[in-house]
C-alpha cells in the first residue's frame, strides 16, 4: 500500500504540493476543499500530466473529509490571506475559525496523522492546531524555517556570487516580521560569513529576507508566494518519509526549551518518521537569544487573541 498524504486547502500552494508529492512517486494524494468541483478538476489536470511526468501515484480531489482517513501526513493550507485593511488581529481570528474546523476533522478521521500547518499566522494556527486535534506536540508542527532559510541562502548567494549548494544557515523565531535569522551560525563554503560580507551587506540581506513574502506578494499583485511555500513543506515531508533524521527548523510548540513554554514558534528539529523527533537547542548569540525571545513574545499576544 502506498503512503497518503491529504492535502486540505486546493489553492496554489495546496495544489502544487499536491503536484509535487504526487510527481516525486513519495504517496498517494487527496486534495480536499471546501469547494469540492475546484479540487476535483485539479486532480483530474494533475492526474493527465501523470503520462508525461510518469508517475503511478492516484490524487482524489474532494469536499469529502471522511476520505482523509488512514493518512500518513495531513498538511493544512485550507485559511484566507491577509487583505488591505485587515488587521493582524482580524486574521487571527478569521483563520481560527477555519483551522479549527478543519482539525476537528482531522480529530475524527485520522488523529493518528502527522500534521503540517501552512495557514496562517502560521505559529498561532499551529500551536491551535495542536491543541483543537490532541495529537502529541512532536507530531503537530509548522512550516516556516524551511522556507524563510531557503529566501536567505538564495540572497546570500547571489550577494557573494557563489553557489547556493556552499551557503549554511538557518532562521529561527515566527514566519513573520519578528523571524531571527542565525547570522552567528552562517557559513559559506564552511566560512563565517562575517568573514566574506560586510555588515553593511549582510543587514541588508537580513532585511530582504524578513521582507521577501511581501516583496512578492507586491509584485503579483494578487495572492502571495506558493512555489517556495509548497518546496518547503515538501522537503519536510520527504525527511518524515526517508526517516532522514535531517535537521529543519520547525513550529513547535514548546515545553521547556528555550526557557519557553506554551507556544509554537520555529525552532532546529530532528525530522523523522515520527515527526519531531527532538527539538535542538543551539547555541546562539545573545543578541539572537533576546531577538528570539521578543518573537516569542510577539506570538504569544497573538496567541492571547484565541
Amino acid at each position: 500500500m502506498r503512503r497518503k498524504v491529504s492535502v486540505i486547502g486546493s489553492g496554489a500552494v495546496g495544489a502544487t504540493l499536491a503536484q509535487r508529492v504526487a510527481e516525486s512517486g513519495l504517496a498517494d494524494v487527496v486534495l480536499v476543499d471546501i469547494l469540492g468541483k475546484v479540487a476535483c478538476g485539479k486532480a483530474y489536470d494533475m492526474l493527465d500530466a501523470s503520462a508525461v511526468i510518469p508517475h503511478e501515484c492516484d490524487i482524489l480531489g474532494t469536499d469529502d473529509y471522511s476520505k482523509i482517513a488512514s493518512s500518513d501526513i495531513i498538511v493544512v493550507t485550507a485559511g484566507l490571506a491577509r487583505k488591505p485593511g485587515m488587521t493582524r488581529e482580524d486574521l487571527v481570528v478569521k483563520n481560527a475559525e477555519i483551522v479549527k474546523a478543519v482539525c476537528a476533522h482531522i480529530k475524527t478521521y485520522s488523529p493518528n496523522a502527522i500534521v503540517i500547518m501552512v495557514t496562517n499566522p502560521l505559529d498561532v494556527m499551529t500551536y491551535l492546531a495542536n491543541k483543537i486535534t490532541g495529537i502529541d506536540r512532536k507530531r503537530v508542527f509548522g512550516m516556516a524555517g524551511v522556507l524563510d532559510a531557503s529566501r536567505l541562502v538564495y540572497l546570500i548567494a547571489k550577494e557573494a556570487n557563489v553557489p547556493r549548494s556552499s551557503v549554511e544557515t538557518f532562521v529561527m523565531g515566527s514566519h513573520g516580521d519578528t523571524m531571527v535569522p542565525i547570522i552567528s551560525k552562517t557559513k559559506i563554503a564552511g566560512k563565517p560569513i562575517s568573514g566574506i560580507l560586510s555588515k553593511d551587506k549582510i543587514e541588508a540581506i537580513v532585511k530582504r529576507t524578513c521582507d521577501r513574502g511581501a516583496e512578492i506578494v507586491s509584485l503579483l499583485g494578487t495572492g502571495s508566494a506558493y512555489y517556495s511555500p509548497s518546496a518547503a513543506v515538501f522537503k519536510m515531508i520527504k525527511a518524515i518519509f526517508e526517516d532522514s533524521k535531517e535537521m529543519l527548523v520547525a513550529s513547535s510548540v514548546l515545553c521547556g526549551e528555550y526557557g519557553l513554554s506554551g507556544v509554537a514558534i520555529g525552532v532546529p528539529c530532528i525530522l523523522g518518521k515520527n515527526g519531531i523527533e527532538k527539538v535542538v537547542e543551539m547555541d546562539i548569540s545573545e543578541n539572537e537569544m533576546d531577538s528570539f525571545q521578543k518573537s516569542a513574545k510577539a506570538i504569544r499576544s497573538s496567541i492571547d487573541i484565541l
